[in-house]
């Protein structure tokens, strides 16, 4: 199991910056929230935008288990490349995936893929990236080999996501421009099983369909089709992933602090953060395949929480600032700031113990000044990395916690995915707000309309121009 050492957040070992352990005692206020919070929690599981609790367990996972088992079956071999088309859920849980289970070399090695396609996720609409990828596909094998050998897996559950639409506009007309009639083999859509603009389009012109299911959220779909049908394409374990998230969910229904990891996580980082101002959450791992994990978390942790109102319509202005950092990388970038500048922070590290591949450092340069590293592990070094950085910290008394994976496999990121996703629940019932709407990404929604001439947006337009127009201070 993934295990949580949060000795380093108690005030026993940084001090005032530090939570006090009788806070985190049976019977404390803390201690006795998070037994409400687990009560309320088993109540609302499965419901509302509290579906994706169910995605680990029957009859969710046999369903989406057996449907994007038989669609990437009959796409193996039919393709070289795969392009995800998507923004924000519907792509970081994509790319953390790729990048924590495959080599970082899949798409450059034939013999490594060993007939699974390369992957790009595409997920924003910067015109020379998405340009770039296109050129790829195209060039590939030839113009029209290529695109033929190449699928696109749209992800958007209304179809209405601007980025993920001119995306999806621009690939079915050069597909249909360069394959004819029958493009739709070439594209999956992930999407609204029974209603929205993109379900409506995949009726029209006879696209294959996943479902992205009623209840789940973008940020907490990766366990979904949304992330589970890449990763089958690139031959990553869906039953791993998924009972991993099943075994983590099982650990975070105790009502009891002292034995349920993800409220034991929630509740730290809300006490520190509420209490100690301890408002940025650093997330560090020692491994550069669980670094994009940290990407997916910083969503899943700034969209969920952050919020101007409470439940009751109270001003409060919640939420915390995550923050990725990379060991040993940021330990030359970032830990000097961390450890003397404002102590404002939490760093969570994370740590593996046993890779799958390691590295020998030679012996014989016979230079005395590096010469206690003959010998040695590279995997020791970076583990000796980890524990002087948070030794370090502790000197300086800022409060850290460590996250331990075993070793990185798709049972242990699966249960890293609901561990994060179970806290953020947890999380949102201790802060009083909204886990599951996102009110402030709207206005920007709205406003993009207005400025590409949506009907219907005008007023956002008007807005735009009176705010941003008049005079202007540039240099």
């Amino acid at each position: 199991m993934l295990t949580l050492d949060f000795t380093n957040c108690l005030a026993t070992h940084v001090g005032s910056h530090g939570l006090d352990p009788d806070l985190l005692a049976p019977g404390s206020e803390v201690h006795n929230a998070i037994a409400a919070a687990t009560k309320r929690l088993a109540g609302s599981r499965g419901k509302g935008w509290e579906r994706w609790r169910e995605l680990p367990f029957e009859p969710m996972r046999s369903q989406h288990v057996s449907a994007v088992t038989t669609i990437a079956e009959q796409c193996r071999g039919r393709f070289d490349t795969m392009v995800v088309l998507g923004i924000g859920g519907s792509a970081l849980g994509n790319i953390a995936l790729q990048s924590a289970l495959n080599p970082p070399t899949w798409n450059l090695s034939d013999s490594v893929r060993k007939g699974a396609p390369r992957l790009f996720v595409v997920d924003n609409v910067d015109p020379a990236y998405f340009a770039s990828v296109l050129d790829f596909c195209q060039q590939s094998t030839g113009n029209s080999g290529g695109l033929s050998r190449t699928l696109f897996n749209v992800i958007s559950k209304s179809g209405e996501t601007a980025e993920t639409a001119a995306q999806f506009m621009v690939i079915r007309d050069l597909l249909s421009r360069t394959l004819g009639k029958d493009y739709a083999q070439n594209i999956v859509a992930v999407t609204d099983p029974a209603k929205g603009t993109m379900r409506q389009i995949c009726e029209r012109e006879g696209f294959t369909t996943l479902p992205v299911p009623d209840g789940v959220g973008g940020r907490f779909s990766v366990l979904s089709p949304v992330g589970l049908f890449s990763a089958a394409m690139c031959g990553i374990d869906s039953d791993a992933l998924l009972t991993g998230a099943a075994d983590m969910d099982k650990a975070c229904g105790n009502p009891d602090l002292q034995h349920n990891p993800a409220a034991m996580l929630a509740a730290l980082l809300v006490e520190l953060g509420t209490s100690k101002g301890k408002t940025n959450h650093v997330l560090m791992p020692y491994s550069n395949a669980l670094y994009l994990l940290a990407d997916w978390y910083r969503q899943l942790w700034a969209e969920s929480l952050g919020k101007e109102h409470d439940l009751q319509g109270n001003r409060v202005f919640a939420g915390f600032t995550p923050i990725k950092a990379l060991g040993t990388t940021d330990q030359h970038s970032q830990v000097q700031l961390y450890r003397e500048g404002p102590n404002d922070k939490v760093i969570g590290l994370m740590e593996v113990g046993q890779f799958d591949h390691d590295v020998t450092i030679p012996t014989g340069l016979n230079v005395e000044a590096i010469g206690y590293l003959e010998g040695k592990k590279m995997s020791a070094l970076l583990n000796a990395e980890k524990r002087a950085t948070e030794y370090a910290l502790l000197e300086s008394q800022r409060p850290n916690f460590t996250l331990k994976f075993p070793r990185i496999d798709a049972y242990h990121v699966g249960q890293f995915i609901n561990l994060w996703q179970i806290a953020t629940a947890y999380a949102g019932l201790l802060l009083n707000v909204d886990a599951y709407d996102q009110p402030a990404v709207e206005l920007g929604k709205q406003a993009t309309c207005g400025l590409m001439g949506r009907k219907g947006y005008e007023k956002h337009l008007s807005s735009v121009d009176e705010a941003l127009g008049g005079d202007r201070r540039v240099i």
